[in-house]
């Protein structure tokens, strides 16, 4: 039986697309489970001491360079899979999210960093069923519930000026 190494705290984001109708998701290589590979929210590791927000904006800024600068939690989602055989569990708090440079991501998507790693980010349509799964669990209804209610999401707490954006 494999090794239990308990249950893991993540920080995510839905990234839409200016238009509404793409996310930027992370394109992960294949797996036992997945030999397409799949696709996962951006964001990572909630450290011990720090609030979800937090991990979001320090894990976006670690990956992209990116500033965010609204984050509204969407949902808490519990995650149980299986990765290469092995077993895997972990809460994610997914926030519907903006960075302070839209642009960072180019339209063709691109590779950033992940600490030492190189991390490949596309966009995917919102329509997309799935030949390559999204994950979190729910991921792509969230992203889909987002898109629908960009407006009052974003709208209603967009800083004015001089204000300081909000997470």
């Amino acid at each position: 039986m494999a090794q239990h190494t308990g249950i893991r705290v993540k920080s995510m984001a839905i990234l839409l697309s200016l238009d509404g109708g793409r996310q930027a998701v992370s394109r992960l290589g294949p797996t036992a489970e997945h030999p397409r590979g799949f696709h996962r929210l951006l964001g990572g590791s909630v450290e011990h001491g720090e609030r979800a927000a937090d991990a979001l904006a320090r894990e976006l800024r670690k990956e992209l360079g990116a500033d965010v600068v609204e984050a509204h939690l969407v949902e808490v989602v519990e995650n149980i899979f299986t990765m290469d055989g092995e077993p895997g569990h972990e809460v994610v708090f997914v926030y519907a999210t903006r960075l302070a440079d839209a642009g960072v991501i180019p339209q063709d998507g691109g590779t950033f960093t992940d600490g030492d790693a190189p991390l490949q980010v596309v966009w995917r349509q919102l329509s997309d069923t799935g030949e390559v799964p999204l994950f979190p669990v729910d991921a792509v209804e969230l992203a889909r519930v987002c898109a629908a209610n960009a407006a009052q999401l974003f709208a209603a707490s967009a800083p004015g000026p001089g204000e300081t954006p909000r997470r």
